[in-house]
């Protein structure tokens, strides 16, 4: 090849070279801006999605500079450009809380130190809005020397809904650890099964209830605590209770802490999480409904031993209950009481057996009656019935809707009543007619009661008396009355201590006018006090007058008493002379006396001995009615007295021609006295049966004698003595007899009397005998004496 051919060559080689790279520069400007153009694009999207992204970068230099959009400014409301960190804050209603913006900026720094990224919440200065902010270090290539990238999203609803979440979340963490305290303190015991019926979990009461220790243990050994029912386990019914997904309900009895009680089990399904139990005890309840029946039937025992018929009635007004004294009150029979009949044809049935009262609409009366089942407070009314039956009809709603009805018979208490009435009508008369004058006074003082005596004593008008005044408003005008005013006290303190003492006083009372009056108070049972007041002026004459006469008849006995003494000392003188010369004659001193002689000084003697007798009698008389005379007290042998005073008798019994007949027993024993006076008293009582005996005297003595006392009878078979006759002849009285004793001798016959039998009768009363006689006319006489033994 030449040289020029060689040169054209090259020419044309780097020709061509140069258009391949002028093409190949041509192609890649066109390739640089078409990438370009595509950068451009893709920036202006980015831009785009930054602008409208939720979150708005923000880059904190190490310096403190900020670079951040208008749109961040508006954010945290600030109208002007953000160029530093600082300016995020700026106070007011603006920018971030200064709070917040503290934690937010130590966070930027430690971030720009350490690398570390951080997340927090910041709250707006016056607004309710919160932005969340995500800080990390930014990358070197872009921004070197440790610049901080912010970026800040509004979070206020995510906040919210954050807050509220947790919120929820709070509550339900408390809720289910107070279910899990309420269940595991539970008093029921409670239970939950795996669905493999397995025990899961149980809680404190379950372990009591099984007697376990922990509960722990108890799942591990699978204690159950309800026992076998009806053939089936307690697993059988929690599969069933899962298996229909419905709760098993039942009532079995099983041993709780050692005790046998009766308990309501439920078994409750929970879907795929297993089948939960619990226990209720109802031993309680069971006993309650026992002892509720228990008292249910003894109420209605009780009912029916009332007197009050007792109807009741359940909420749909049917009778559920009718006492015995109902059904004979208004005439029901079982049979139909046994159909449990209704309110309305209860009524309807009182009509019939005309035991309602006369009402013109009956209709309308019963639909009255209707109301009571309304009625929030009991209702009571009173019906008198056609056949004059007074009855209290009360009508009692009970909590559950039904109705007692209470029928009392008040015909009795109508009468009652009536009669009442009529007896305060008969009092008031009676106590106006009495010559007492009669007030009764209240404890409080007050007068309630008075006739129209004690009005007229007072002169106090019956309208003052009417408004019932107090005694001391009455006790000032009172005293005007009285002699002596200051006597008043004496009413108000008797009055005041018969109401608080409750005992009778009595007291007078002399008025200004000389009347005197008794007050006699008297406590009555309803705690008041009765004052009545007795005219007692003329009384008070008469025992003045009766006064004076004792004072006489005293006088006069003393003056008889001192009669009697110097008598008996002139009549003693004589008398003694005049047995002393009988005597001497009779023993010849004086001479030889012939027989006629001789019987007439005998009769003297005689006489003479008899009328010293006499005389000792009086005496003796005397002093015994002067209760002077004396008496030895000593055992006394009566059969011994008995027999001496018979024996010396004889003479006279012989002159006398009497038959005596003796029934003495031998152990008639002894009584503690005077024996000298107890013969004197016998051979009295003697001598009278011997005076008074018939033409053929008989005469009977008898003595028999107890333990306590001794009995001595002396009967004659004389005329006998009526009533007054036997009153004189105790009392030393004289009184015809009976003529039949004329032919005795004239001082000894045809009287009752001497002194014999009064002083008989007083020396058997000194020893604590009675002296009695029982006689009738022409019956003859029996005189008893009785003497204790001591």
């Amino acid at each position: 090849m030449t040289d020029g051919n060689f040169s054209s060559g090259l020419v044309g080689l780097l020709m061509a070279l140069w258009l391949v790279a002028a093409t190949l520069a041509i192609w890649q400007g066109l390739s640089l801006r078409r990438q370009a153009m595509k950068t451009l694009r893709q920036t202006a999207r980015l831009n785009r999605l930054l602008e409208t992204a939720p979150a708005i970068p923000v880059v904190v230099r190490g310096d403190g500079k900020v670079e951040a959009s208008d749109r961040f400014a508006k954010m945290i409301g600030i109208s002007r450009t953000i160029e530093q960190l600082g300016q995020l804050v700026e106070g007011g209603n603006a920018g971030i809380d200064a709070n917040d913006f503290t934690k937010l900026e130590a966070s930027v720094r430690e971030a720009q130190r350490s690398g570390k990224g951080f997340s927090l919440a910041l709250a707006l200065a016056g607004s309710t809005r919160k932005l969340m902010v995500v800080g990390n270090v930014a990358d070197p290539m872009v921004y070197p020397n440790g610049a901080a990238l912010l970026w800040f999203f509004d979070a206020t609803d995510n906040l919210q809904d954050l807050s509220a979440a947790r919120a929820d979340a709070e509550q339900a963490k408390n809720a289910f650890a107070a279910l899990s305290g309420l269940i595991e303190n539970a008093p029921l015991p409670m239970w939950h099964r795996n669905p493999d019926l397995s025990l899961n979990f149980v809680n404190k009461a379950y372990v009591d209830a099984v007697g376990g220790d922990a509960a722990d243990q108890v799942v591990a050994e699978a204690t159950e605590l309800i026992e076998d029912h009806e053939g089936k386990t307690a697993k059988s019914f929690a599969g069933k209770a899962q298996k229909s997904r419905e709760v098993i309900e039942r009532v079995v009895g099983s041993t709780i802490q050692g005790a046998r009680k009766q308990i309501r089990v439920f078994d409750i399904p929970l879907g795929a999480t297993g089948v939960a139990g619990l226990a209720i005890d109802i031993q309680d309840l069971v006993d309650a409904r026992l002892e509720f029946r228990r008292m249910s039937d003894a109420q209605r025992d009780l009912l029916n031993m009332m007197s009050a018929g007792v109807a009741q009635f359940d909420a749909d007004r049917v009778l559920t209950f009718a006492n015995l004294p109902f059904q004979r009150l208004f005439d029901f029979r079982d049979q139909w009481l046994a159909d449990r009949p209704e309110f309305a044809r209860v009524l309807d049935r009182m009509r019939e057996n005309n035991k309602i009262p006369e009402v013109r609409d009956f209709p309308l009366w019963r639909a009255e009656c209707e109301t009571w089942f309304r009625s929030a407070e009991p209702v009571e009314e009173s019906w008198l019935l056609p056949d004059g039956t007074h009855l209290r009809v009360l009508a009692q709603p009970v909590p559950s809707g039904g109705l007692m009805l209470i029928f009392e018979d008040r015909t009795e208490q109508a009468q009652l009543a009536s009669a009442h009435d009529t007896l305060l009508r008969v009092r008031t008369a009676t106590f106006d007619n009495l010559f007492e004058a009669i007030a009764v006074f209240a404890a409080d003082g007050k007068i309630s009661i008075w006739n129209r005596t004690f009005a007229d004593i007072w002169n106090v008008e019956v309208e003052r008396l009417v408004a019932h005044p107090r005694v001391d408003e009455l006790l000032s005008e009172f005293a005007q009355k009285l002699k002596k005013p200051a006597q008043i006290s004496i009413l108000a303190e008797t009055l005041r201590m018969t109401t608080a003492n409750r005992e009778p006083r009595r007291a007078r009372l002399a008025f200004a006018d000389g009347r005197e009056f008794q007050l006699s108070t008297v406590p009555l049972p309803d705690g008041n006090a009765l004052l009545a007041m007795l005219d007692m002026t003329d009384s008070i004459q008469i025992e003045q007058a009766l006064l004076d006469r004792n004072e006489a008849l005293s006088e006069a006995d003393a003056i008889k008493a001192r009669f009697l003494a110097n008598m008996s000392y002139e009549f003693r003188t004589p008398l003694t002379s005049i047995s002393g010369f009988a005597d001497l004659l009779l023993s010849g001193i004086g001479g030889e006396l012939n027989d006629t002689s001789r019987d007439y000084v005998t009769a003297i003697a005689t006489s003479a001995e008899r009328l010293s007798q006499q005389i000792n009698t009086v005496l003796d008389y005397s002093q015994s009615e002067a209760g002077a005379l004396p008496l030895v007290q000593k055992p006394v042998d009566m059969a011994s007295v008995l027999d001496g005073m018979i024996a010396s008798r004889q003479t006279a019994i012989a002159e006398r021609g009497a038959q005596l007949a003796t029934d003495i027993d031998a152990d008639i024993g002894t009584v503690i006295g005077d024996e000298t006076r107890l013969a004197q008293a016998l051979g009295h009582v003697f001598d009278n049966a011997l005076i008074h005996a018939g033409d053929n005297p008989e005469i009977i003595v008898a003595a028999k004698g107890s333990k306590s006392r001794l009995q001595i009878a002396i009967a004659d078979n004389g005329p006998g003595m009526d009533s007054k006759q036997q009153m004189a002849a105790l009392h030393g009285v004289s009184a015809a007899r009976s003529a039949a004793t004329a032919k005795a001798d004239a001082q000894e016959k045809g009287v009752t009397g001497g002194l014999g039998l009064p002083l008989a009768k007083q020396l058997i009363e000194s020893h604590g005998g009675s002296l009695s006689i029982d006689s009738k006319p022409g019956a003859g006489t029996v005189i008893t004496i009785k003497l204790p033994r001591g």
